[in-house]
């Protein structure tokens, strides 16, 4: 990003944020048009991320959602004039709505989102994130934990938030992928 972007103080839209010219491998989210920059994440973080996205896509195969992930734009408040003020990249993606499929990203909220904690990530980070997709309308949040082997599952139905913590081994139900089972043993190898 430019020095007049690190500068300068005031709210961006996604039409900024198209328009900043980032080194390579320089990432950033923009959340209520507030910049964050965001580490590159580690090796295990990466293997995390290769694994659930190879057991979502398999079981995806030939269906209508699609399991995309980082670095996409996911644009949880879309505005076709690009005046939304948020833009996340979750670690994964899921997207059963075709017409939330943008050429440049997604387009409103992910039916899924799984966020893998890096030592970058703050608490104060990942409790913004969770009411962001709440908020959003993104209907199953998994936060996974590498170091401590957990993975957490929220499920946004309505009024009521329901959450459980899953170990290092056993599988672990895609509520919005009904037939579904993501193997810990496999993502936590």
């Amino acid at each position: 990003m430019s020095e007049a972007y690190e500068i300068e103080e005031r709210r961006y839209t996604y039409a900024d944020y198209r328009e900043w010219e980032l080194k390579p491998g320089e990432r950033y989210e923009l959340i209520y048009g507030e910049p964050y920059v965001m580490a590159a994440p580690n090796s295990r973080h990466q293997e995390i991320l290769m694994e659930l996205s190879t057991q979502f896509h398999t079981f995806l195969r030939g269906k209508p959602c699609r399991v995309y992930p980082a670095p996409f734009d996911v644009r949880l408040y879309y505005k076709e004039d690009e005046s939304d003020d948020t833009v996340v990249q979750p670690d994964i993606s899921i997207l059963c709505d075709k017409d939330k499929r943008g050429e440049e990203g997604c387009h409103g909220a992910p039916d899924l989102v799984v966020e893998i904690i890096s030592p970058s990530n703050t608490a104060t980070e990942m409790q913004q994130k969770f009411k962001l997709y709440q908020k959003a309308g993104v209907r199953e949040y998994w936060v996974v934990d590498p170091e401590n082997k957990t993975l957490t599952v929220h499920l946004f139905q309505e009024d009521t938030i329901v959450g459980r913590i899953y170990g290092r081994s056993g599988t672990v139900r895609v509520s919005i992928l009904p037939g579904f089972e993501i193997t810990l043993d496999e993502v936590f190898a």
